[in-house]
């Protein structure tokens, strides 16, 4: 085949960028749709570990997206009177994963993008038809106001774990699983009172709690994650009502009410359920789903972003790989990708517990890890059982 192909990315995340990048250097023609009117300024704490680092390095937008983390970092474990403990530190985690914020590294990707790559903002698919030589898709200019339908060799959705790329190729099936939790993120816009540059906390109470992520060059990031057995209530009155009722109603504390009250104050903010995405395909025909659309590990993993850059580096490789092969290209990527997303979800509800303790069980439980991290040989021994855990969160699975 001597004409280029054309590919359609729908989503303007990471996932989506780092697909588009690599598909534009194995000769691809890829446009990319986003639904949004802009791209996206804002974004919380993410690590980037081994996994995604491995994958930026060879898509070279490695120094682009740079690295954040704070040498001197000191976590602090405290309670609502404000009293303090030694905690542990992301930095400490073995191999040392970048601290970033998500705009970091979607800027970086975007930069990286050539000139001539298109992009659609205000612009969504409403219908996807296959045949063998190609998809035809339906595109909705929502600012415009105006429909299009345009053919593709290959169309890929990372639009998201509520993606609307999955509903038109896979159907109505909910391949949601909610882990009943909410997060509640923000960038803060100067240090936390009481507290310098280099310091975080984490407040953890059974089904809740706060974190703060210094950075080495930027104000810290702040996020509230807590259980909840009712969604669909979370959503029905403004998220700061959610994000108190959630921690009440015990007295705050002037340390949590000054952070719910600046959450309060933020500009911008992410208020969403946690759900990770299971389905038993990520491709059907010429439609693949990417990052959080096809698995999303959620923000409990640290793993979303390495995992959306080597996924689409990945594809990327195999299309090279596989010629005018489309299918078995697509067989190859996921057969590679799948085992690694398969450990990485399976260890999601015990990174879970690190975050957010779901009951006082496991409260003592994460309690009592922490102190037995800083005892004199049995930390060392848990070192290195932690060391083996992380090592499948800098596997370079994209590796050719």
């Amino acid at each position: 085949m001597t004409d280029t192909r054309k590919a359609l990315v729908v989503g303007l995340g990471i996932a989506g960028i780092a697909t588009a990048l690599r598909l534009r250097q194995v000769g691809w023609e890829p446009v990319l749709v986003e639904r949004s009117p802009g791209r996206r300024s804002n974004g919380y704490f993410v690590m980037l570990f081994g996994t995604g680092v491995a994958s930026a390095r060879r898509l070279g937008v490695l120094d682009a997206i740079g690295d954040r983390s704070n040498a001197g970092l000191t976590m602090h474990e405290i309670d609502r009177a404000g009293r303090r403990r030694p905690g542990m530190s992301p930095a400490a985690l073995p191999g040392g994963p970048r601290q970033l914020l998500r705009s970091d590294i979607e800027r970086g990707l975007f930069a990286s993008l050539p000139d001539d790559v298109e992009i659609r903002y205000s612009t969504v698919p409403s219908h996807i038809a296959q045949d063998d030589a190609g998809a035809d898709v339906t595109l909705h200019d929502t600012a415009a106001g105006t429909t299009v339908t345009e053919r593709f060799d290959l169309v890929v959705g990372a639009d998201g774990m509520r993606s609307t790329v999955r509903r038109l190729a896979f159907g109505p099936e909910e391949y949601l699983h909610p882990l009943n939790y909410m997060i509640a993120a923000t960038v803060l816009d100067a240090p936390v009172d009481g507290f310098g540059r280099h310091e975080g906390l984490v407040l953890a109470e059974p089904g809740r709690s706060v974190w703060t992520f210094p950075f080495a060059d930027h104000a810290p990031g702040l996020l509230f994650s807590y259980r909840t057995a009712d969604i669909d209530a979370e959503f029905a009155r403004p998220p700061i009502e959610s994000v108190r009722a959630a921690y009440g109603p015990e007295p705050t504390g002037p340390l949590l009410e000054s952070l719910l009250a600046r959450f309060e104050q933020a500009p911008e903010f992410l208020f969403d359920s946690v759900h990770q995405v299971k389905m038993p395909r990520w491709h059907r025909g010429r439609v693949v789903l990417m990052g959080d659309a096809a698995w999303c590990l959620t923000l409990y993993s640290g793993m979303g972003a390495s995992s959306g850059i080597a996924g689409g580096e990945l594809l990327g490789t195999m299309l090279r790989r596989h010629g005018d092969d489309l299918p078995g290209a697509l067989r190859a990527w996921e057969a590679q990708m799948r085992p690694f997303i398969g450990h990485q979800q399976d260890n999601i509800l015990s990174m879970r517990r690190l975050f957010t303790p779901d009951d006082r069980r496991e409260q003592v439980l994460r309690t009592g890890m922490l102190r037995l991290m800083r005892a004199p040989g049995i930390g060392k021994a848990l070192g290195r059982i932690m060391a083996k855990d992380m090592q499948a969160k800098n596997v370079d699975v994209a590796a050719a």
